[in-house]
């Protein structure tokens, strides 16, 4: 599995060129999203969602606010990683009914647990708080970009897009989501000029120090 594991992330490259002619299949997609609903996150909460663009349609009207990167267009499927602005009583309560439900616990038993959360986050400001659940959709983008690449599936995070005109666009904002990253997914086109370019990482004795 080890072996499996590193030949897959040493497959993997941000690809800039998709085939648009080769589509994923509902069962590996349907993985992929499997793998991004057991994501961690930060108390259990899941603040984000994540936004499946299939449309052509969609997808070129995406397409100026992403720069006019082809990626995505031309990918299977386009990811749109969003997180929500703010986490009321109503987002929590329904989080720590699921939490009851899911263990088979009184609800009760969960109210410290309750009362901890809506602490914490109570003591945010906003822009704390948008900072916050905004790194659990990157958490979650490690996750979908490994599941990927054990699939050999491509995969490319982008934060290159304007991220309020994309809001505006898909009236994320009456919805309480911000977007905070796109991933187009699909399968590398064999003209793909960074196809045959060896990765750059630092040596191993440079990026660690053990202490």
């Amino acid at each position: 599995m080890k072996d499996t594991l590193i030949q897959s992330l040493e497959w993997r490259y941000a690809t800039k060129k998709f085939d648009p002619t080769k589509k994923i299949s509902s069962e590996d997609l349907n993985t992929l999203l499997k793998s991004i609903q057991l994501t961690p996150s930060s108390y259990g909460l899941q603040p984000i969602k994540v936004l499946i663009i299939e449309s052509p349609q969609v997808r070129q009207e995406i397409l100026p606010i992403a720069w006019n990167q082809s990626q995505v267009v031309d990918a299977s499927h386009l990811f749109v990683f969003c997180h929500y602005k703010r986490l009321d009583a109503t987002y929590l309560e329904e989080h720590t009914a699921l939490m009851a439900e899911t263990r088979n616990l009184p609800l009760e038993r969960l109210d410290g647990f309750k009362n901890h959360v809506s602490q914490a986050i109570q003591g945010m400001s906003n822009e704390n708080l948008n900072n916050w659940t905004a790194k659990q959709t990157y958490i979650a983008l490690g996750q979908l970009l490994l599941s990927c690449a054990l699939l050999k599936i491509d995969a490319t995070p982008m934060e290159g897009f304007e991220k309020e005109a994309l809001n505006e666009h898909l009236q994320l904002s009456e919805k309480n989501l911000s977007a905070s990253l796109l991933c187009p997914i699909g399968y590398r086109h064999q003209e793909d000029p960074y196809l045959q370019l060896k990765k750059v990482r630092k040596e191993l004795n440079n990026l660690f120090e053990t202490l």
